[in-house]
Protein backbone atom coordinates (compact mmCIF):
# COMPACT_ATOMS: atom_id res chain seq x y z
CA UNK A 1 0.00 0.00 0.00
CA UNK A 2 1.79 3.65 -1.12
CA UNK A 3 1.98 6.01 2.23
CA UNK A 4 -0.73 8.24 -0.06
CA UNK A 5 -3.06 5.92 0.62
CA UNK A 6 -3.39 6.65 4.60
CA UNK A 7 -4.57 10.07 4.54
CA UNK A 8 -4.50 11.31 7.10
CA UNK A 9 -1.66 9.64 9.33
CA UNK A 10 -2.63 6.31 10.70
CA UNK A 11 -2.37 5.75 15.08
CA UNK A 12 -0.85 2.95 17.08
CA UNK A 13 -2.99 1.60 20.07
CA UNK A 14 -1.42 -0.52 22.91
CA UNK A 15 -3.89 -1.67 25.21
CA UNK A 16 -2.83 -2.84 28.88
CA UNK A 17 -5.35 -5.12 30.51
CA UNK A 18 -4.67 -3.96 34.42
CA UNK A 19 -6.67 -2.55 36.67
CA UNK A 20 -6.19 -2.90 40.64
CA UNK A 21 -10.25 -3.34 40.30
CA UNK A 22 -12.89 -3.24 38.18
CA UNK A 23 -14.99 -0.21 38.20
CA UNK A 24 -19.01 -0.87 37.80
CA UNK A 25 -19.82 0.70 34.32
CA UNK A 26 -17.04 -0.62 32.47
CA UNK A 27 -16.88 -2.98 30.23
CA UNK A 28 -13.32 -2.52 28.60
CA UNK A 29 -11.50 -5.69 28.70
CA UNK A 30 -9.26 -5.75 32.17
CA UNK A 31 -8.05 -8.24 34.94
CA UNK A 32 -7.04 -7.64 38.43
CA UNK A 33 -4.54 -10.50 38.33
CA UNK A 34 -1.05 -8.83 38.36
CA UNK A 35 0.80 -11.41 38.62
CA UNK A 36 0.67 -12.35 34.52
CA UNK A 37 2.04 -8.22 33.85
CA UNK A 38 5.50 -10.10 33.41
CA UNK A 39 4.24 -12.55 30.63
CA UNK A 40 1.92 -10.11 29.05
CA UNK A 41 4.98 -7.37 28.76
CA UNK A 42 6.85 -9.83 27.15
CA UNK A 43 4.16 -11.29 24.40
CA UNK A 44 3.58 -7.48 23.88
CA UNK A 45 7.03 -6.71 22.81
CA UNK A 46 6.87 -10.21 20.61
CA UNK A 47 3.89 -8.60 19.27
CA UNK A 48 5.28 -5.61 17.97
CA UNK A 49 8.50 -6.72 16.85
CA UNK A 50 6.58 -9.12 14.61
CA UNK A 51 4.20 -6.58 12.82
CA UNK A 52 4.45 -5.61 9.14
CA UNK A 53 4.66 -2.14 9.33
CA UNK A 54 4.56 -2.08 5.62
CA UNK A 55 4.53 1.44 4.20
CA UNK A 56 2.40 2.81 6.95
CA UNK A 57 3.51 6.13 8.89
CA UNK A 58 1.81 6.97 11.87
CA UNK A 59 1.44 10.47 13.97
CA UNK A 60 0.59 9.10 17.11
CA UNK A 61 0.49 6.25 20.08
CA UNK A 62 -1.80 5.72 22.80
CA UNK A 63 -1.76 3.87 25.24
CA UNK A 64 -5.14 2.65 27.07
CA UNK A 65 -6.55 -0.34 29.21
CA UNK A 66 -7.38 -1.27 31.97
CA UNK A 67 -5.09 1.58 33.36
CA UNK A 68 -1.62 1.86 32.19
CA UNK A 69 -0.25 3.94 34.60
CA UNK A 70 -0.17 0.37 36.91
CA UNK A 71 2.92 0.21 34.75
CA UNK A 72 6.12 1.65 35.78
CA UNK A 73 7.64 4.33 33.87
CA UNK A 74 10.85 1.82 32.64
CA UNK A 75 8.09 -0.34 31.34
CA UNK A 76 6.05 2.64 29.14
CA UNK A 77 9.52 3.86 27.93
CA UNK A 78 10.15 -0.01 26.57
CA UNK A 79 6.52 -0.04 25.00
CA UNK A 80 7.23 3.38 23.22
CA UNK A 81 10.73 2.26 22.50
CA UNK A 82 9.64 -1.14 20.72
CA UNK A 83 7.30 1.30 18.89
CA UNK A 84 9.26 3.83 17.50
CA UNK A 85 11.82 0.98 16.92
CA UNK A 86 9.38 -0.79 14.61
CA UNK A 87 6.90 1.93 12.81
CA UNK A 88 7.79 5.18 11.16
CA UNK A 89 6.42 8.46 12.67
CA UNK A 90 6.40 11.55 11.55
CA UNK A 91 7.09 14.85 13.68
CA UNK A 92 5.76 16.18 15.95
CA UNK A 93 4.34 12.34 17.17
CA UNK A 94 1.53 12.78 20.04
CA UNK A 95 2.22 9.88 22.53
CA UNK A 96 -0.84 9.81 25.09
CA UNK A 97 -1.26 7.82 28.21
CA UNK A 98 -4.25 7.09 30.47
CA UNK A 99 -3.81 7.72 33.95
CA UNK A 100 -5.98 6.58 37.13
CA UNK A 101 -4.96 9.12 39.82
CA UNK A 102 -5.01 6.48 42.44
CA UNK A 103 -1.99 4.81 40.88
CA UNK A 104 0.64 8.37 40.15
CA UNK A 105 2.61 10.43 42.24
CA UNK A 106 4.87 12.85 41.55
CA UNK A 107 7.81 10.38 40.65
CA UNK A 108 5.30 8.43 38.36
CA UNK A 109 4.22 11.37 36.42
CA UNK A 110 7.97 12.60 36.04
CA UNK A 111 8.86 9.27 35.01
CA UNK A 112 6.22 8.82 31.98
CA UNK A 113 6.89 12.09 31.04
CA UNK A 114 10.74 11.21 30.56
CA UNK A 115 9.96 8.20 29.12
CA UNK A 116 8.38 10.02 26.22
CA UNK A 117 4.43 10.40 26.82
CA UNK A 118 3.52 13.75 25.76
CA UNK A 119 0.18 13.73 26.76
CA UNK A 120 -1.27 12.91 29.71
CA UNK A 121 -5.27 11.24 30.18
CA UNK A 122 -6.61 11.57 33.80
CA UNK A 123 -9.72 9.04 34.41
CA UNK A 124 -11.24 11.44 37.29
CA UNK A 125 -14.37 10.85 36.28
CA UNK A 126 -15.45 13.23 39.31
CA UNK A 127 -14.35 15.17 41.86
CA UNK A 128 -17.04 13.85 44.62
CA UNK A 129 -16.50 11.59 47.09
CA UNK A 130 -20.03 9.87 46.68
CA UNK A 131 -19.69 9.37 43.12
CA UNK A 132 -16.29 8.22 43.14
CA UNK A 133 -17.83 5.19 45.38
CA UNK A 134 -20.71 5.05 43.13
CA UNK A 135 -18.69 4.62 40.01
CA UNK A 136 -16.77 1.95 41.81
CA UNK A 137 -13.53 4.10 41.43
CA UNK A 138 -10.33 3.80 43.78
CA UNK A 139 -9.14 7.33 44.05
CA UNK A 140 -10.61 10.07 46.26
CA UNK A 141 -11.71 13.21 45.06
CA UNK A 142 -8.04 14.76 46.76
CA UNK A 143 -6.29 12.07 44.58
CA UNK A 144 -7.93 13.69 41.75
CA UNK A 145 -6.78 17.21 42.44
CA UNK A 146 -3.14 16.06 43.12
CA UNK A 147 -2.93 14.04 40.13
CA UNK A 148 -3.62 16.71 38.15
CA UNK A 149 -1.50 19.47 39.58
CA UNK A 150 1.24 16.88 40.09
CA UNK A 151 1.05 16.04 36.22
CA UNK A 152 1.54 19.82 35.40
CA UNK A 153 4.94 19.95 37.73
CA UNK A 154 5.72 17.00 35.66
CA UNK A 155 6.30 18.65 33.12
CA UNK A 156 3.08 17.90 31.08
CA UNK A 157 1.72 20.85 28.57
CA UNK A 158 -1.15 18.98 27.31
CA UNK A 159 -3.81 17.51 30.02
CA UNK A 160 -6.92 15.98 29.86
CA UNK A 161 -9.44 14.52 32.29
CA UNK A 162 -12.22 12.76 32.11
CA UNK A 163 -15.84 12.91 33.83
CA UNK A 164 -18.89 11.10 33.91
CA UNK A 165 -22.30 12.80 34.72
CA UNK A 166 -25.94 11.19 34.20
CA UNK A 167 -25.76 9.79 37.91
CA UNK A 168 -28.54 8.70 38.88
CA UNK A 169 -30.10 11.56 41.15
CA UNK A 170 -27.35 14.37 40.22
CA UNK A 171 -28.86 17.67 39.67
CA UNK A 172 -27.09 20.15 37.32
CA UNK A 173 -25.75 22.22 39.95
CA UNK A 174 -23.63 19.22 41.38
CA UNK A 175 -22.51 18.64 38.08
CA UNK A 176 -21.86 21.84 37.62
CA UNK A 177 -19.71 22.04 40.26
CA UNK A 178 -17.60 19.43 38.88
CA UNK A 179 -17.15 21.06 35.85
CA UNK A 180 -16.03 24.31 37.35
CA UNK A 181 -13.28 22.04 39.50
CA UNK A 182 -12.22 20.95 36.00
CA UNK A 183 -11.97 23.93 34.67
CA UNK A 184 -9.73 25.48 37.83
CA UNK A 185 -6.50 22.58 36.64
CA UNK A 186 -6.63 24.36 33.64
CA UNK A 187 -6.52 21.25 31.57
CA UNK A 188 -6.25 21.19 27.48
CA UNK A 189 -8.96 18.73 26.96
CA UNK A 190 -12.09 17.63 29.05
CA UNK A 191 -14.44 13.95 27.83
CA UNK A 192 -17.77 14.26 29.16
CA UNK A 193 -19.32 11.16 29.05
CA UNK A 194 -22.74 9.89 29.98
CA UNK A 195 -23.27 7.12 32.71
CA UNK A 196 -24.35 4.02 30.60
CA UNK A 197 -25.37 0.49 31.72
CA UNK A 198 -23.13 -1.92 29.52
CA UNK A 199 -23.69 -5.52 29.38
CA UNK A 200 -21.87 -7.78 31.62
CA UNK A 201 -20.59 -4.94 34.47
CA UNK A 202 -21.27 -4.91 37.73
CA UNK A 203 -23.59 -1.91 37.05
CA UNK A 204 -25.90 -4.22 34.72
CA UNK A 205 -25.80 -6.66 37.90
CA UNK A 206 -27.18 -4.14 40.26
CA UNK A 207 -29.50 -2.44 37.43
CA UNK A 208 -30.93 -6.46 37.11
CA UNK A 209 -30.93 -6.76 40.85
CA UNK A 210 -32.87 -3.65 41.52
CA UNK A 211 -29.92 -2.01 43.06
CA UNK A 212 -29.70 0.49 40.47
CA UNK A 213 -31.97 3.10 38.69
CA UNK A 214 -30.69 4.57 35.68
CA UNK A 215 -30.83 8.71 35.71
CA UNK A 216 -34.49 9.88 33.82
CA UNK A 217 -33.70 10.31 29.92
CA UNK A 218 -34.93 13.89 29.52
CA UNK A 219 -32.44 15.26 33.11
CA UNK A 220 -29.44 13.43 30.89
CA UNK A 221 -30.11 15.16 27.75
CA UNK A 222 -30.67 18.57 29.65
CA UNK A 223 -26.80 18.13 31.52
CA UNK A 224 -25.71 17.27 28.16
CA UNK A 225 -26.57 20.85 26.51
CA UNK A 226 -25.55 22.18 29.90
CA UNK A 227 -22.52 21.05 29.21
CA UNK A 228 -22.15 22.28 25.94
CA UNK A 229 -23.19 25.58 26.63
CA UNK A 230 -20.81 25.91 29.25
CA UNK A 231 -17.71 24.42 28.41
CA UNK A 232 -17.98 26.46 24.90
CA UNK A 233 -18.53 29.66 27.06
CA UNK A 234 -14.95 28.85 29.14
CA UNK A 235 -12.66 28.77 25.77
CA UNK A 236 -13.30 25.23 24.65
CA UNK A 237 -14.44 23.32 20.91
CA UNK A 238 -16.80 21.16 21.25
CA UNK A 239 -15.75 18.86 18.86
CA UNK A 240 -17.70 15.01 19.09
CA UNK A 241 -20.00 14.12 21.00
CA UNK A 242 -17.92 13.57 24.55
CA UNK A 243 -14.88 15.75 23.75
CA UNK A 244 -14.06 19.17 24.24
CA UNK A 245 -10.69 21.07 23.66
CA UNK A 246 -9.67 24.34 24.70
CA UNK A 247 -8.97 26.51 21.87
CA UNK A 248 -5.23 27.95 22.24
CA UNK A 249 -3.13 29.98 20.27
CA UNK A 250 -4.22 31.31 16.84
CA UNK A 251 -7.69 29.96 17.50
CA UNK A 252 -6.50 26.02 17.36
CA UNK A 253 -8.25 23.46 19.25
CA UNK A 254 -6.12 21.38 21.77
CA UNK A 255 -8.13 17.94 20.04
CA UNK A 256 -7.17 14.42 20.54
CA UNK A 257 -5.17 13.70 17.52
CA UNK A 258 -4.93 10.39 18.18
CA UNK A 259 -9.20 9.59 18.59
CA UNK A 260 -9.86 11.11 16.13
CA UNK A 261 -8.64 8.72 13.35
CA UNK A 262 -11.41 6.59 15.13
CA UNK A 263 -14.21 9.43 14.15
CA UNK A 264 -12.47 10.23 10.69
CA UNK A 265 -12.25 6.30 9.93
CA UNK A 266 -8.69 6.46 9.46
CA UNK A 267 -5.95 3.33 9.50
CA UNK A 268 -4.80 1.78 13.09
CA UNK A 269 -2.93 -0.37 14.40
CA UNK A 270 -3.94 -1.77 18.30
CA UNK A 271 -1.61 -4.16 20.04
CA UNK A 272 -2.33 -6.16 23.03
CA UNK A 273 -5.66 -8.38 24.42
CA UNK A 274 -9.08 -7.00 22.60
CA UNK A 275 -6.98 -4.81 20.44
CA UNK A 276 -8.51 -4.00 17.34
CA UNK A 277 -6.83 -2.78 14.09
CA UNK A 278 -8.49 -1.06 11.20
CA UNK A 279 -6.42 -1.47 7.73
CA UNK A 280 -9.26 0.01 5.19
CA UNK A 281 -11.07 -2.25 4.49
CA UNK A 282 -10.19 -4.87 6.93
CA UNK A 283 -10.84 -4.98 10.26
CA UNK A 284 -8.91 -7.63 12.93
CA UNK A 285 -8.48 -7.67 16.70
CA UNK A 286 -6.88 -9.74 19.38
CA UNK A 287 -7.67 -12.21 21.79
CA UNK A 288 -9.85 -10.71 24.77
CA UNK A 289 -8.24 -12.71 27.38
CA UNK A 290 -4.70 -12.31 28.69
CA UNK A 291 -3.83 -16.10 28.54
CA UNK A 292 -5.01 -16.51 25.43
CA UNK A 293 -3.25 -13.77 24.10
CA UNK A 294 0.13 -14.66 25.68
CA UNK A 295 0.04 -18.19 24.54
CA UNK A 296 -0.55 -17.44 21.24
CA UNK A 297 2.20 -15.20 21.23
CA UNK A 298 4.70 -17.23 22.82
CA UNK A 299 3.55 -20.43 20.61
CA UNK A 300 4.60 -18.38 17.68
CA UNK A 301 0.84 -17.54 16.18
CA UNK A 302 -0.55 -14.11 15.87
CA UNK A 303 -2.48 -12.96 18.81
CA UNK A 304 -5.74 -12.26 16.09
CA UNK A 305 -9.11 -13.98 16.80
CA UNK A 306 -10.81 -12.47 14.63
CA UNK A 307 -10.79 -10.33 11.35
CA UNK A 308 -13.63 -9.09 8.94
CA UNK A 309 -13.56 -6.95 5.51
CA UNK A 310 -16.04 -4.44 4.80
CA UNK A 311 -18.10 -3.78 1.97
CA UNK A 312 -18.44 -0.85 0.55
CA UNK A 313 -21.81 -0.32 2.17
CA UNK A 314 -20.44 -1.02 5.48
CA UNK A 315 -17.73 1.46 5.11
CA UNK A 316 -20.31 3.91 3.91
CA UNK A 317 -22.55 3.46 7.15
CA UNK A 318 -19.74 3.53 9.47
CA UNK A 319 -18.39 6.90 7.81
CA UNK A 320 -21.75 8.25 7.96
CA UNK A 321 -21.99 7.23 11.89
CA UNK A 322 -18.68 7.87 13.32
CA UNK A 323 -18.26 11.25 11.18
CA UNK A 324 -21.28 12.61 12.01
CA UNK A 325 -20.37 12.34 15.82
CA UNK A 326 -18.00 15.12 15.07
CA UNK A 327 -18.97 18.86 14.90
CA UNK A 328 -17.02 19.17 11.64
CA UNK A 329 -19.03 15.95 10.06
CA UNK A 330 -19.39 14.99 6.71
CA UNK A 331 -17.07 16.15 4.18
CA UNK A 332 -19.11 15.84 0.78
CA UNK A 333 -16.33 15.78 -2.00
CA UNK A 334 -14.60 13.28 0.62
CA UNK A 335 -17.00 10.95 0.29
CA UNK A 336 -18.04 11.25 -3.17
CA UNK A 337 -14.32 10.73 -3.58
CA UNK A 338 -13.96 8.18 -1.52
CA UNK A 339 -17.48 6.14 -2.45
CA UNK A 340 -18.41 7.20 -5.78
CA UNK A 341 -21.60 8.29 -3.96
CA UNK A 342 -23.20 11.61 -4.36
CA UNK A 343 -24.04 12.09 -0.62
CA UNK A 344 -27.11 14.44 -1.61
CA UNK A 345 -28.59 11.89 -4.49
CA UNK A 346 -28.24 9.08 -1.90
CA UNK A 347 -29.56 10.73 1.35
CA UNK A 348 -30.56 13.96 0.46
CA UNK A 349 -34.22 13.27 0.90
CA UNK A 350 -33.44 11.88 4.57
CA UNK A 351 -31.31 14.49 5.50
CA UNK A 352 -33.48 17.62 4.17
CA UNK A 353 -35.72 16.49 6.64
CA UNK A 354 -33.69 16.34 9.58
CA UNK A 355 -32.14 19.53 9.01
CA UNK A 356 -35.65 20.25 9.12
CA UNK A 357 -36.41 19.52 12.56
CA UNK A 358 -33.07 21.05 13.11
CA UNK A 359 -31.38 18.00 13.59
CA UNK A 360 -28.66 18.06 11.00
CA UNK A 361 -26.76 21.41 8.98
CA UNK A 362 -26.23 20.27 5.16
CA UNK A 363 -23.87 23.44 3.93
CA UNK A 364 -20.84 24.96 2.83
CA UNK A 365 -20.26 21.19 1.25
CA UNK A 366 -20.30 19.53 4.25
CA UNK A 367 -22.88 17.25 6.22
CA UNK A 368 -22.74 18.10 10.31
CA UNK A 369 -25.20 17.25 13.56
CA UNK A 370 -26.54 20.33 15.25
CA UNK A 371 -26.09 20.37 18.80
CA UNK A 372 -29.73 18.43 19.48
CA UNK A 373 -28.08 16.50 16.55
CA UNK A 374 -25.74 14.92 18.68
CA UNK A 375 -28.00 14.70 21.55
CA UNK A 376 -30.06 12.51 19.39
CA UNK A 377 -27.05 10.70 17.09
CA UNK A 378 -28.61 7.57 16.99
CA UNK A 379 -32.23 8.96 15.22
CA UNK A 380 -30.07 10.97 12.57
CA UNK A 381 -28.06 8.19 12.00
CA UNK A 382 -30.73 5.61 11.72
CA UNK A 383 -32.72 8.19 9.19
CA UNK A 384 -29.60 8.21 7.26
CA UNK A 385 -28.45 4.42 7.24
Amino acid sequence: MSESAITPLGGVYVHVPFCLRKCRYCDFYSITDLSVKPAFLEALSTEISAADPESFIFDTLYIGGGTPSILEPAEVAAIIDGVFSKFRFKQPVEVTLEANPGTVDIRKLRGFRSAGVNRLNIGVQSFQNKNLEMLGRIHTGGQAHAALANARRAGFEEIGLDLIYGLPGQILQEWSADLETALAHEPEHIACYMLTVEPATLLAEAQAAGRFQAALEEAVADLFLATSEFLTANGFQHYEISNFARIGVEGIACTSRHNRKYWTHTAYLGFGPAAHSFLPPKRFWNHRDVQGYVAALKGGRRAVWGEETLTAEQEMMEALMLGLRTATGIDLKEYQKRFGVDFRQAHGAAAAELQSQELLHLEDGRCAPTLQGMLYINTVTAALV
